[in-house]
This record gives C-alpha cells, sequence and structure tokens, in this order.
C-alpha cells in the first residue's frame, strides 16, 4: 500500500510552479480587468480557437488562449510578457444580435495568456453562442450549452464521448465527424496529449511536416508542456470539436506520464521529482482548457473528480483514476498476484470513494454515468485455464470495484452506465454481479470509446480482440479509431460505436460499428446493427 502523502505534495502551488492567486483570478474574471490592457494585441491570438465546457444550470466556463505563434519553440505562443484585456460576448443567437451577457477578463503571461470566463446567469437547458475579442481581432464563435433544471427531466441527453488523441499517430477527423452531429456534451476520458518525443520513427499522420526538434524528446518541463498542446490544439478538427459543445474532462497518464501511479513513476523518477513534473502537467493541462477555478491546480494536486447533473436524466460522475491510487503489485502491469487482491487496494483513494458512493446516494437520477479513464470490467486475458489481469485497469483493484458494486446495491442504482477509453479500441461489455460466473446477474453497461488517433489506422479485429472477446461478458471489439456516440432519454441509451476507416491520411468517412439499446431498469446490451 502507498505510504502517506509526502512533504512536498503540499507544497504550495506558487511554490510549485509559480503562479499566484492574483494571477489565476484574473484568468478566471474574478479581477476586473484593465479596459485594454497590454496595448496592441499581436495579429490573429486566436490560433488554438475556442473552448466551453463544466456546464451548469446557470452558465459554463469559456476557454481561449492568446498565442499568435503557436509552435513558438519557448511555449509562449509569440505573446508579449504581460497581461492583455480580453472581452467576451454571449448570444442566444450565432449572428450575435441578442446579447445576453459582456465581460472582461485579462489574459496573463503566469497562465500563458488563457482565458477561463465562468459566465453566470444564463437560463437552464438553452444552447448560446460565445466569442472574443482581444484589440480589434476576433475569435471564432463556439457553441455551448447550460444544464438543464435539475428539478426537471429533460426529454433527451445527447453525447459523445472520446479518449487518446496522439497527434503524430493520425489526423483528428474523427473529432470533425463528432463535431457535425452537434452533440450537447462530450466527455473526454483521457490522454488529451501524449508526452513521448515525436520522432520521424512514430510520425504516421501523412501530409504535414515533422515538428521542430523541440519536440523530439519527453516532456518534462511547463514550457514543454505548454508547447505540445500548442500542437495538438492547432489542429482544425479539434477545434471545431471544442467549437461545437461544452466539455467535461477527466485524465488518464499520458497527460503526465505513461502508466505512473499516485507519485510513482514507473521510468524511477524519485517521488519529490516526480510531483514536480506532475505539477507543471497539471499546470498546463489547466491552462489549456475550459476548466473552473475551482479545478485549479496546487502544485502537484489537481482537483478533478466532479459530479454533474443533468436534469433528473442523468447524474455523471467524473472520476479520477490516476492521482490517488495504488502503485502496480510488484511493479508488474500484467500478472495475477495475491497482492492484486488486497481488500485495502484503491483506484480512487478514500475520499474520492467516500465523494463517489454518498453521491451515489444522493442521486435521484434515471441514470448514473461514471466517467472513468480506464475499463471497468474485468477482462482475463489468459485464454487457458490460468488468469491474468491488467493491474492498469479496474483489474488491479477489484476490492474497490467491489466496493461500488455494494454501493450500487446499497442505494439502489438501477441504471449505472461506466464510460471510459484507454485501450485505443471500441469494446461493448456487460458488469456482472459475479465475475466467476458468467451467468451471474448483469448490473451495468460499460461503453469503451476507440482511440481519436492514437496507434494509426487500426482494423476491424487485432490479435487482443481473441483474447478479450473470450471473455463472455465483452459484446463488441473493434479496433477501428473513433468515438462513441450516444442518445439518453428517460427510457433507453442508445449508443453507436463511431469508426473512420483511416487516420494516417485525412478525409476518411464515418460508419457506425455497432448499435446498442440499453432499456432504464434492465441493465445490458441489445444489439440493433
Amino acid at each position: 500500500m502507498r505510504s502517506p502523502l509526502p512533504a512536498p505534495r503540499r507544497r504550495s502551488f506558487l511554490a510549485m510552479t509559480g503562479v499566484s492567486a492574483a494571477a489565476f483570478a484574473a484568468g478566471t474574471g474574478r479581477a476586473v480587468a484593465e479596459e485594454d490592457a497590454g496595448g496592441k494585441v499581436p495579429a490573429d491570438p486566436f490560433t488554438l480557437g475556442v473552448a466551453s465546457g463544466d456546464p451548469l444550470p446557470d452558465g459554463v466556463v469559456l476557454w481561449t488562449r492568446l498565442a499568435p505563434v503557436p509552435l513558438a519553440a519557448d511555449g509562449h505562443g509569440g505573446m508579449p510578457p504581460r497581461p492583455f484585456t480580453v472581452r467576451y460576448e454571449v448570444a442566444e443567437d450565432e449572428a450575435f444580435t441578442r446579447v445576453v451577457r459582456r465581460g472582461q477578463v485579462l489574459a496573463t503571461p503566469e497562465l500563458a495568456h488563457s482565458v477561463h470566463a465562468e459566465v453566470h446567469g444564463l437560463l437552464p437547458g438553452r444552447e448560446y453562442f460565445y466569442r472574443f475579442r482581444a484589440g480589434s481581432e476576433l475569435s471564432p464563435v463556439g457553441r455551448t450549452r447550460t444544464a438543464p433544471d435539475p428539478r426537471t427531466t429533460p426529454p433527451v441527453l445527447r453525447f459523445a464521448t472520446a479518449s487518446c488523441a496522439a497527434w503524430y499517430h493520425g489526423h483528428f477527423t474523427a473529432y470533425r465527424h463528432m463535431a457535425r452531429e452537434d452533440p450537447d456534451l462530450v466527455l473526454f476520458l483521457g490522454d488529451y496529449i501524449y508526452e513521448y518525443g515525436i520522432t520521424q520513427a512514430n510520425m504516421l499522420r501523412q501530409g504535414v511536416p515533422l515538428p521542430g526538434p523541440e519536440h523530439a524528446v519527453e516532456i518534462n518541463t511547463l514550457e514543454q508542456h505548454r508547447l505540445r498542446y500548442s500542437l495538438f490544439k492547432t489542429d482544425p478538427d479539434l477545434q471545431a470539436a471544442h467549437a461545437a459543445a461544452p466539455w467535461l474532462f477527466t485524465t488518464d497518464d499520458h497527460e503526465v506520464q505513461n502508466n505512473h501511479a499516485g507519485d510513482w513513476s514507473e521510468t524511477g523518477v524519485p517521488p519529490s521529482d516526480f510531483l514536480r513534473r506532475r505539477a507543471v502537467a497539471y499546470r498546463a493541462f489547466y491552462e489549456n482548457l475550459p476548466l473552473r477555478s475551482v479545478m485549479r491546480p496546487e502544485g502537484p494536486d489537481l482537483a478533478l473528480y466532479r459530479r454533474y447533473r443533468w436534469g433528473r436524466l442523468a447524474q455523471i460522475d467524473m472520476l479520477d483514476n490516476r492521482q490517488y491510487r495504488d502503485v502496480y503489485p510488484a511493479g508488474q502491469v500484467i500478472d495475477d498476484s495475491p497482492e492484486r487482491l488486497d481488500p485495502r487496494r484503491t483506484i480512487l483513494g478514500a475520499r474520492q470513494e467516500k465523494w463517489l458512493y454518498d453521491g451515489l446516494g444522493r442521486s435521484e437520477a434515471v441514470w448514473n454515468l461514471l466517467g472513468t479513464g480506464v475499463v471497468m470490467a474485468q477482462i482475463d486475458r489468459d485464454t487457458g485455464p490460468g488468469h491474468l489481469y491488467s493491474n492498469d485497469m479496474w483489474d488491479g483493484f477489484p476490492a474497490n470495484r467491489d466496493r461500488l458494486w455494494a454501493a450500487f446495491a446499497r442505494h439502489g442504482i438501477a441504471n449505472p452506465v461506466a464510460l471510459s477509453g484507454d485501450i485505443h479500441r471500441h469494446v461493448a461489455a456487460e458488469l456482472k454481479a459475479d465475475w466467476r460466473d458468467p451467468g451471474s446477474r448483469t448490473i451495468g453497461t460499460e461503453l469503451v470509446t476507440g482511440s481519436i488517433g492514437s496507434d494509426g489506422d487500426g482494423a476491424e479485429t487485432d490479435a487482443t480482440g481473441r483474447i478479450w472477446l473470450a471473455n463472455p461478458h465483452v459484446r463488441l471489439y473493434n479496433a477501428r479509431r473513433g468515438y462513441l456516440s450516444c442518445t439518453l432519454t428517460p427510457a433507453r441509451l442508445t449508443s453507436e460505436f463511431r469508426t473512420v476507416a483511416y487516420v494516417t491520411r485525412p478525409g476518411a468517412p464515418v460508419a457506425t460499428a455497432a448499435r446498442f439499446v440499453t432499456e432504464a431498469g434492465r441493465p445490458g446490451l441489445n444489439r440493433e446493427v
């Protein structure tokens, strides 16, 4: 089991990353921006697009980042080292003839000239449009939506899930198709960026030049993380997906480092040094995404797990599977060691577990959606008489999963749905009351989205598919790239696994690999396509 948190974890945010509370307040709209701070803005500072997130019944958070030279090697985006005033408008129509909110905030160099404008006073369950202005420069227009009135049960929620977007492995065509579906909400389930060096050996995206030498090394400084986000976010398809709908987020591992667990690094980085690396990674994560100020990191700690309500139709719990998890048993990712079964092991940490179970106990929603970075269903990777499990997934923490199952039973949660990513494959699985008995009761459903671009073009199936499908509760395995598109009503959840045939070159059409229906009150998967 992991020892108590070491002292470096509790260092102040200022000591770890050098950002003051005043700088954060300026970037979130909690400080009054000077009328024209910064002077003349460099031309076209909105090269990274716009985004919104964290929808509440009365508002959202709006994001942009000023970066006229987004791939400037120093990570500062070509901005002078001083604050700039940024104004925003929110309107009921795309032409901005009915503006309902205006404001201004400071984009500060301490936060890479990012803006997190927290807008309130909007009506629940409404579509809105927004834009930013810096000097005489106007941003693209984004579309967003507020959450419904919590006392109502809306007739439908259309949402998408996505994960694993390695820019260098392929074009983000899946994001473009997702944007065209105009979802109400997007849940991103981890690996928004990748930390690896980008070289000719792993550059599968055709038709674009290899990035400069500053991208060829594994990133671990703040400037390198900022530059990596800039590289990914210059993609027009990603920008289109952000501009189409509000997003919710969790991380997996590659936002920091592959397979990390708490303060443990698989490459042997000492905990104190790894916490510094995590601190700068989380700071860049905050700078580049539409996150509220309550989620700002404090040193290496990021307030990531959050609860959202879509009226009484859905409760959405976005979980953090990395900061609080115990380390791999004996450092092994794949095994079946007795330590894996230790009843004290946790993937969520005691505080997050309590938060989750208490929230389930108070849920009034028809559907309870759990956004988790890694697969929850048990997957035996030994097709013979033995057993092998991935300790990177919930299989490494079966006692924690058992406690979650007990909370489902204790609180009468009839319609739990796990939404996960990580494995670069589309998978649909049924969650079983007793994994030892394939015929045991189904208590929930898991929908695993494939990758946006990671691992290149993919295929309908691969060698790993035989292993996954040997588990009888797995109903779908598809190794193409893509995303999950869902339609949720009080009566049913319809899930469509959307795929693109290739990503190494642009322009692939989208197809539906499989469609399932899950009926309210009857957990499980009914295949339609």
